[in-house]
């Protein structure tokens, strides 16, 4: 079998980045396929996780974000040049590689993507909730989402995180199937759970909230002054992060993104999460296989179809600050229901260990391939 991906960079400390280093790792490993990864704007940026030699990445050097030096017109005749560009690499790639089974993870480029790949079956994995996808809320943004539609015509299968995401999929593509993330898991010890702090991880952005994190932290911290929470991310609000901990004083601690993030759950007692949005949430299984009991916003997706309120965690209603601090501090005060909570939560994580989740992705993949030489067996012989 033969796999080709595409995504925009393998350039930074993400989820998604880690996830498809993983998977194609696997892949490459455990069941001996050859792997390749064609990304548009990777440059001479170093893949921070460990990628496999045997797994091929080639960068095609689109470069589409600078078309974002550009306002107005001139951005879209720009990005319109860049995908031009893109399509004749891409294809050029395609008849050189020809790989048996096509992996779009991103909206972007699926129109680019079926418009070149042949008869190669296209399978789109969706990273993001299908209601944001194509929720266009500027020109750029409902674009996508008509090129995306457009694209998705040509796709054998879209892979969504969740069911409650597959449904609002169903809506647009015939099959929709249901493969969750495949997670890093811990595979030293448990936290002890006495070590008096929280973390929290992810990006500094609008997505992820960490501004949010510290509000919350606010009603918690004059109860409990001898706690510290720890902020792991880097991103666009790092700045105004940092200028309001500063003002603060309350045992709040930013830290760069880390290889060693398992080393860091180990440390804390309680994860915190307090995603606007989240399709999956790599942190939450990651925290708990380390035995750490989680509160979280139950914001669409992921969080709900990870943890199960009250038994290795708390489901918050979604900017519910005083229940999320109420519930951080039940957990904080009583270290009996920590434990409790944190051996549920170790057992609840491993339903997202590579064996669990890989042979789904293995058999989507063959069934796939399978059915496209169905397809050509059926037209050879009518030809």
């Amino acid at each position: 079998m033969r796999l080709l991906y595409t995504f925009r960079s393998l350039a930074v400390w993400g989820g998604i980045e880690r996830v498809l280093v993983d998977k194609m790792n696997y892949f490459a490993n455990m069941c001996g396929y050859d792997v390749y990864m064609l990304t548009t704007d990777q440059g001479g940026h170093i893949v921070p996780y460990h990628l496999e030699d045997h797994v091929h990445l080639e960068d095609l050097g689109i470069q589409f974000y600078k078309q974002y030096r550009y306002s107005g017109f001139r951005r879209l005749w720009d990005r319109w040049q860049r995908t031009r560009l893109f399509e004749k690499r891409l294809s050029e790639q395609i008849h050189e590689i020809h790989p048996d089974v096509i992996v779009c993870t991103t909206a972007d480029p699926v129109c680019s993507i079926a418009k070149v790949k042949g008869e190669i079956p296209l399978v789109v994995e969706s990273h993001s909730i299908c209601s944001r996808t194509l929720d266009g809320k500027n020109i750029r943004q409902r674009l996508v989402a008509k090129l995306l539609l457009s694209g998705l015509k040509h796709a054998a299968y879209v892979v969504a995180l969740t069911e409650n995401d597959a449904l609002e999929w169903r809506k647009f593509h015939p099959h929709v199937e249901v493969v969750p993330n495949m997670v890093h898991l811990n595979d030293g010890q448990l936290s002890s759970l006495e070590n008096k702090r929280v973390i929290w991880v992810g990006r500094l952005d609008y997505q992820k909230r960490p501004i949010e994190m510290i509000k919350i932290w606010q009603k918690v911290y004059p109860i409990f002054q001898d706690w510290h929470l720890d902020i792991y991310g880097e991103g666009e609000q790092l700045q105004e992060v940092e200028n309001i901990v500063n003002s603060l004083n309350m045992n709040i601690h930013i830290h760069q993104p880390t290889n060693r993030i398992f080393d860091a759950y180990r440390e804390s007692s309680v994860l915190a999460s307090t995603s606007l949005f989240e399709p999956f949430g790599l942190v939450i299984p990651e925290a708990m296989s380390c035995g750490l009991p989680v509160v979280t916003y139950n914001s669409p997706f992921g969080p709900s179809s990870i943890l199960s309120d009250g038994n290795d965690g708390f489901l918050i209603q979604n900017n519910d600050q005083q229940a999320f601090a109420d519930r951080l501090c039940q957990l904080m005060s009583d270290g009996t229901l920590r434990s409790q909570m944190g051996r549920a939560a170790s057992i609840t994580s491993r339903r997202f260990e590579a064996k669990q989740i890989m042979p789904q992705w293995k058999t989507l993949f063959e069934q796939t391939s399978f059915s496209q030489e169905v397809i050509e067996r059926v037209f050879l012989q009518k030809a």
